[in-house]
């Protein structure tokens, strides 16, 4: 067909359309016509909702609309974007005064659908202004004019697939009597579905609709699997919580989706602001964007912030001067370690610096110790090497040289700026800022940042949240929460153990890595390194590939690159043990013209490209596709996984080796269970 005859088809197909879309208004403006004691403008809008019933949004009007000025909802409109509790008012009288009504239908009807596992977030109360052009919000309510409201329904993100509205809508149907179904009359009615065998109400089946949802998110791209929340777990974001709680749970268990849809309920149940932190800085802008898609009405009443970021900002408001500077203070404990620790008995354990420099960061100044005899008797949590009370004198010594010489030079370091903000937090005692605090992978955070934390809401009921997971720590040193004073009783404490983000071909791979390493979570309880999990998704696949050079085991990389289907770089990252390795494959990829995006530059959104960054950077996220090239080599050494970088020759199996290279599988396991769909990994042979 020449092109002119495709333009004529496409101009035919436009003129159907219209004529279609004319014919569905008339008949909609006629149905809305009975509605007789509705003001035009009411009309209008009904007539606007009636047309999308003809591309499967479902419409319930209360039987009562607009003989009833009290009614708490107009309507419930069911579709492709979520449940929608709408009020229509054709007056203009303070939108205030439809809010508490429209509020209280919203939360009914949030929990009539949390029994099919819906997320709070789908639900969203709208106050329609007839006669009136308005795009505005009021709270979590989304004010629209009559002229908005059809075409921001139409443009919301795409969350229920068609049978789960059909689904969803008449289980409202069954839950509110008081309202009725309408649609266009011009559409036949569905013929009924028959009966399925286990379904619990004879209408439809719950597992199949949570099946369904389960699957199409899978299918979506990553970003929006990223924010898909389970229907078993909807109880859980909804709990109150008498005092601070913790979620934990192996990898892939849906913590920090959990997390954020926690962020939207208590942002649309509380006035205040919510703070939710991580200790990375890049997750902040990701779980931003996803809240944003999410729950848009509410996402400016949540701060993401990574910690010190949000101290360092908390301090310059209380006009405490903060004068951050890494290199100098590096450079202060440098001098240290030349001046007193290389000739220590420090030496003898770990010749290497980094070691001690970890202790102080960590153990000292990570727990906010200020006096040698709390170090003396404090336990080493996650330090494998037995160190004396000489021992300990000795780190001492030097950690008080770092201090002089930091001093010095008038700078702070990264601990400083949270001992400053908990002093300062503790000191104040107005109000709290934030209505509650979310924590994410809260076991990277030193037991200084938790007690910040836990000062700025303290043991009020749903004010603090921690999430995370002890087996995926990636910094040394650890902590328990009484350390903290945090108290998490009872089911204040809740356990995930529900694995759906990887197979188990997946799972069992990154298991094998840290499986003789058991660990000690923020509880204090002793756990094996080999957990059992529930498994959900049976798909993915692992790939091994083993070449002689790097130059061959690079080429296979390209290739498998080069052969993912269409459109996959998307939903596919590249995971690097050090900053190194991370340069060395920008420039591989770059050449061979593969799009990259620096995990520390990716927003959440979705782009065109491999997702390129180290095993820590990749925390907090997940991947259709992960590749994992010489995986089991320590950044830019080529020595076996676990021999710790800079290590003489003879000290391998000291017990610093041993902590080191256990901290190394922690990182490889965290950047392997990324991967949901597929796991590459790629080594080269020596000898």
């Amino acid at each position: 067909m020449g092109a002119g005859g495709a333009a004529s088809q496409r101009t035919q197909e436009a003129r159907r359309q219209e004529r279609l879309l004319r014919e569905q208004w008339h008949a909609a403006r006629r149905q809305a016509l009975r509605w007789d004691t509705a003001g035009e403008g009411e009309q209008r809008v009904l007539a606007q909702l009636l047309v999308l019933t003809a591309r499967g949004w479902r419409l319930l009007v209360d039987r009562r609309w607009s003989r009833t000025p009290a009614a708490d909802a107009d309507m419930l409109l069911v579709g492709p974007g979520g449940v929608f509790v709408l009020d229509v008012t054709a007056g203009r009288e303070p939108a205030e005064g439809h809010a508490p009504g429209l509020l209280a239908a919203t939360k009914a009807a949030e929990s009539a659908v949390a029994s099919l596992g819906m997320s709070p977030v789908a639900v969203q109360p709208v106050l329609v202004f007839a006669g009136q052009r308005l795009d505005a919000s009021l709270g979590r309510i989304r004010l629209l004019g009559e002229h908005e409201i059809g075409p921001v329904l139409l443009s919301q993100r795409h969350r229920l697939r068609a049978e789960s509205v059909r689904a969803i809508a008449d289980h409202l149907e069954r839950v509110f009597p008081g309202y009725a179904g309408s649609a266009i009359d011009q559409r036949p009615a569905p013929a009924p579905e028959p009966h399925r065998p286990g379904s619990p109400d004879g209408l439809f089946d719950v597992q199949g609709l949570r099946d369904a949802a389960l699957e199409g998110a899978r299918r979506a791209p990553i970003e929006q699997w990223m924010t898909f929340l389970h229907p078993d777990q909807v109880a859980l974001v909804r709990r109150d919580w008498s005092g601070p709680a913790r979620i934990s749970g192996p990898a892939g268990t849906g913590k920090t989706v959990v997390a954020l849809h926690r962020a939207a309920h208590l942002a649309r149940r509380t006035t205040g602001r919510i703070l939710y932190v991580t200790f990375a800085n890049n997750l902040p802008r990701v779980q931003s964007t996803f809240l944003k898609a999410m729950a848009p009405a509410v996402a400016d009443r949540v701060d993401f912030r990574s910690l010190h970021s949000w101290a360092q900002e908390f301090l310059q408001e209380r006009g405490i001067p903060v004068r951050l500077h890494g290199d100098k203070a590096e450079t202060a404990f440098s001098l240290a370690w030349k001046n007193v620790g290389r000739a220590s008995r420090l030496a003898a354990l770990d010749p290497a610096p980094t070691y001690w420099h970890e202790e102080i960061d960590h153990v000292i100044k990570g727990r906010g110790l200020t006096r040698f005899e709390e170090y003396a008797a404090v336990p080493r949590r996650r330090r494998r090497a037995s160190l004396h009370r000489t021992h300990r004198q000795a780190v001492w010594e030097l950690y008080e040289a770092y201090e002089a010489l930091r001093g010095e030079r008038g700078v702070h370091d990264f601990n400083d700026v949270l001992s400053l903000a908990l002093a300062e937090a503790s000191r104040r005692r107005e109000g709290p800022p934030y209505a509650a605090v979310i924590v994410d992978e809260v076991q990277d955070l030193t037991l200084v940042g938790v007690r910040l934390l836990h000062a700025l809401v303290g043991d009020v009921p749903n004010g603090l949240l921690l999430v995370g997971d002890g087996q995926q720590t990636v910094y040394p040193g650890g902590f328990r929460l009484t350390d903290a004073g945090i108290d998490i009783r009872g089911d204040r404490g809740q356990v995930l153990r529900t694995n759906y983000r990887n197979s188990k071909q997946i799972l069992e791979a990154a298991l094998t890595v840290v499986a003789d390493d058991a660990f000690e979570d923020l509880d204090g309880v002793r756990t094996s390194g080999r957990r059992d999990v529930d498994l959900t998704y049976h798909d993915g696949d692992v790939v091994r590939v083993t070449r002689p050079t790097v130059e061959a085991h690079d080429r296979e990389l390209l290739d498998a690159l080069r052969s993912l289907p269409e459109g996959a770089l998307a939903d596919t990252a590249l995971l690097c043990p050090s900053m190194r390795a991370v340069g060395d494959y920008q420039r591989l990829l770059t050449q061979a013209g593969i799009p990259v995006c620096q995990l520390e530059h990716y927003d959440g959104r979705a782009v065109d490209a491999v997702k390129l960054g180290t095993y820590r950077r990749a925390k907090g996220l997940e991947f259709k596709n992960v590749f994992l090239p010489r995986h089991d080599t320590v950044p830019g050494h080529g020595t076996p996984a676990g021999t710790p970088a800079g290590t003489p020759a003879g000290t391998e199996t000291s017990e610093t080796a041993r902590e080191r290279a256990e901290l190394l599988r922690s990182r490889l396991f965290v950047a392997m269970t990324r991967a949901r769909d597929l796991l590459w990994l790629g080594s080269v042979t020596t000898g």
